[in-house]
């Protein structure tokens, strides 16, 4: 017994090894998530659309309106919970990020003044033990944790399942990978993974917990469809936004502009409340953190860059160096994305492929080069002198590192003396931004310290990004752009020669540049800077670098999400179809592609064999016309028919229908029952044991299948089956024959439902056309099937057939 076992385990493993996609093959040709060793599986596309089976009719019929109203109050019950989680998750990250990097340059600058050597040791040394703790957490714990997770994300609000983004394992390596990754040093932020962090908080309460790590909970399990899950992700979405920049209406928009591809107004809300509440815990947390409960988290941490004291107004002369701005962030964010996509393809081409310890030495390899830049190149630059104090200011000359504060004191002989590059260099990237934002800091930093940071930073946030490790690429961004920006400041200064223009203003405007060259985002991009720097006017120049760098990104490449995604082989389905689609039709975009299709009885047999040879998700179910016409009556999904195999309640010795009509029978299953599990670990064919005497049984598909597939005609343009696809955000499209009979007309009015009497259950179309043949359209609905067109043996799966 025990070697038959053995048999079968090779018997399937050789199957499941044959079936996964080669290089070669050109399935994946993305690095990263989708070609790692631990995730060779190819995406699958969610399924959105309700599938309106019998199943699911009868358990819509057994509910009233006090259960919708329980349903809805569950909705924003869990709103809440993600915000509450989000914001938690965030304020752990930051204290503990704050934490680990004011110890680490504190211990370093009380080091330096005995020893410069050993501080240098030190300093090495505390950075590599947190990127070794966090490279080693993702790639023995957590692969689906590197990266920003945002494309991976988009991904999946897209309509693209893939594996292990969203599991309990993955939200433990995201914040504690995100801890070591960011406090080590690295040219990398905790912005990026926030995002993805609120939204496996999101899938993870939607699915009542894991089951996995014995952490479920029975009443939180009240979503198990794609729909309700892909709301919930939004919500974890925005809020992670929301709490990395203390920007909840930037959280909103960004989910809005830059991560769905589909948005309805109770969602808008949703959204909204779930952010506000994250508004809510960080403030709290941070009123808490100023009693001196959080250790070395001061000012920084939670970022909110105020400049609300900058530069007041502007002259129309300052227009044209605040455009050249724009200009530069579009050629240097597409320049970016561009030296990204070479550096991620040789990774996975030649560095990634030999396994997780190069990963390992590649991430602690790094490490030690940024730490040597950190802490060396201050030391190739003079001592400046503190410049003479103002009064009403609150900027002391100098601050020991690790401490909030421009003019930082590193290494310096006189203690009135500041290096104005370890300000940038030897600081946390929140508190050296804040330091390049600065008002009434004129001429603390030179040219020729801003120009080496510039190019260093910038080398160093190409190489780093792609590492095995949680990186985000806002706060980077950011770092580069006002490095940029306060060199263009310092030229117009002392080329206008006003008192009024203040450096700090051209930082932010050139952090906006960058962001909206790199990642492209405007509306959005434009609030969360808006609000991280508490500055309402500046909004008229920030909307003009954006949409110059925008416009001048757009000219080379796509943005850096949309580049990391197709580098990992998410097909992604754009907001505008592609323009050669114009010219095509929805059957020429079908191929000579063969469509299975089922009968309405088929043979268990016949099924398993179907499903052992290929992998597509949608059957076609044909049913015969008592003329002997065939008939296709709906869809049936492949994660459907493995229920009812493995259940076998459903087997029957008859291959005849138990009803002609079709569906009147008692359904002996839940709809729940056919719910993906959100872990994308569904059940396989593989999984599932039939006898001989099982394999001769039939299944009766018309009660478990969708008898109201999405249908286009054969002639209709593939643009327009394309908005229809991503708008509506199906996984099947049925092409038919032009269709030679009409039925009826359905207009707007013809959907306008009032209620004739409160007290009556029944409503009544506002169309008197309509309500005056209410029993005529009756009758010839019922027999609407019967003048349906034949199916083509054409179906229309997702683009470019992949994944099915």
């Amino acid at each position: 017994m025990l070697s038959n076992h053995f048999q079968n385990g090779m018997e399937t493993a050789r199957f499941v090894w044959s079936r996964l996609p080669h290089s070669e093959e050109g399935e994946l040709e993305g690095a990263g998530l989708l070609s790692s060793e631990s995730n060779k599986n190819c995406a699958e596309s969610l399924d959105y659309e309700v599938l309106e089976n019998y199943a699911y009719r009868e358990e819509q019929a057994q509910r009233g309106k006090l259960f919708v109203g329980y349903n809805v109050g569950v909705k924003w019950f869990f709103a809440l919970l993600i915000g509450i989680g989000t914001g938690l998750a965030a304020v752990f990250i930051n204290i503990s990020v704050e934490n680990f990097a004011g110890w680490k340059f504190a211990l370093t600058f009380n080091i330096i003044q005995k020893s410069y050597l050993a501080g240098f040791l030190i300093y090495i040394l505390i950075n590599l033990a947190l990127v070794f703790s966090s490279v080693y957490i993702i790639t023995q714990f957590a692969p689906a944790a590197a990266g920003s997770g945002i494309p991976e994300i988009k991904g999946y609000l897209n309509g693209i399942d893939i594996p292990g983004i969203l599991l309990f394992r993955t939200l433990i390596g995201k914040i504690f990978g995100s801890i070591g990754s960011v406090g080590g040093g690295l040219a990398l932020g905790k912005e990026g993974p926030l995002v993805h962090t609120g939204a496996c908080i999101a899938s993870l309460l939607g699915q009542g917990g894991s089951t996995k790590y014995h952490l479920s909970s029975r009443w939180l399990q009240g979503f198990k469809s794609d729909r309700d899950r892909r709301d919930l992700v939004t919500c974890g979405c925005a809020a992670g936004v929301a709490a990395a920049f203390r920007a909840p209406v930037g959280g909103v928009l960004f989910a809005l502009e830059e991560v769905t591809s589909w948005w309805r107004s109770q969602l808008m809300w949703r959204v909204f409340f779930t952010s506000a509440i994250v508004a809510v815990v960080v403030r709290a947390a941070m009123g808490w953190c100023k009693s001196g409960n959080c250790g070395h988290f001061g000012s920084g941490g939670f970022i909110i860059w105020d400049i609300s004291d900058g530069q007041e107004d502007y002259s129309f002369e300052e227009l044209l160096p605040m455009a050249v701005i724009g200009v530069i962030g579009g050629l240097l964010g597409a320049l970016f994305n561009q030296l990204t996509i070479y550096v991620t393809r040789w990774r996975r081409n030649y560095l990634h492929k030999k396994g997780s310890r190069v990963k390992i030495y590649e991430a602690c390899l790094i490490s030690v080069i940024t730490s040597v830049i950190s802490f060396g190149l201050p030391l190739l630059r003079k001592c400046s002198p503190c410049p003479d104090s103002d009064p009403d200011s609150e900027i002391e000359c100098p601050r020991a590192p690790g401490m909030y504060g421009n003019y930082v004191n590193f290494y310096c002989s006189k203690d009135k003396e500041y290096n104005d590059l370890a300000t940038i260099f030897f600081n946390t990237q929140d508190d050296a931004i804040r330091n390049l934002f600065s008002a009434k800091t004129i001429h603390e930093f030179s040219t020729q310290s801003l120009l080496t940071f510039l190019v260093m930073f910038y080398t160093l946030a190409v190489v780093t990004f792609g590492t095995a490790v949680p990186a985000g690429q806002f706060v980077p961004g950011i770092m580069i752009g006002s490095t940029y920006g306060r060199l263009v400041g310092i030229f117009t200064v002392n080329h206008y020669k006003k008192l009024n223009i203040e450096e700090g203003t051209y930082a932010l405007l050139g952090a906006a540049s960058f962001l909206g060259g790199s990642m492209r985002m405007t509306v959005s991009l434009c609030v969360i800077m808006v609000e991280i720097t508490n500055n309402l006017k500046l909004l008229p120049l920030i909307m003009l670098v954006l949409l110059i760098s925008k416009a001048v990104g757009d000219a080379f490449n796509e943005g850096l999400y949309e580049e990391q995604a197709r580098l990992r082989g998410i097909p992604l389905l754009e907001s505008r179809p592609k323009y050669e689609m114009r010219k095509m039709t929805a059957r020429e975009a079908c191929g000579n592609q063969k469509v299975l299709s089922l009968p309405r009885v088929v043979k268990v047999a016949d099924v398993v064999s179907i499903l052992r040879c290929n992998k597509h998700n949608g059957f076609p179910v044909i049913d015969h016309t008592r003329n002997g016409e065939p008939l296709v009556i709906g869809i049936m999904l492949r994660s459907h028919l493995l229920v009812l195999l493995q259940s076998k309640i459903d087997f029957q010795h008859s291959p005849l229908p138990c009803d002609p009509k079709g569906g009147s029978r008692a359904i002996r299953h839940n709809f729940s029952e056919f719910a993906k599990p959100v872990s994308s670990k569904g059940l396989s064919i593989n999984d599932i044991y039939l006898s001989s005497d099982d394999l001769e049984m039939y299944i009766d598909l018309a009660p478990f299948l969708n008898p109201s597939p999405y249908v286009v005609p054969e002639d209709m343009s593939l643009t327009k089956v394309y908005n229809l696809f991503r708008q509506l955000g199906l996984r099947h499209i049925f092409v038919v024959p032009r269709a030679s009979h009409v039925i009826g007309v359905i207009t707007r009015k013809d959907l306008l439902i009032e209620e004739e009497n409160d007290d009556s259950a029944t409503v009544e179309l506002q169309s008197t056309s309509v309500r005056g043949q209410r029993r005529e359209e009756r009758s010839l609905v019922g027999n609407a099937d019967a003048e349906r067109p034949l199916l083509n043996g054409l179906l229309v799966q997702d683009q470019n057939h992949t994944p099915r």
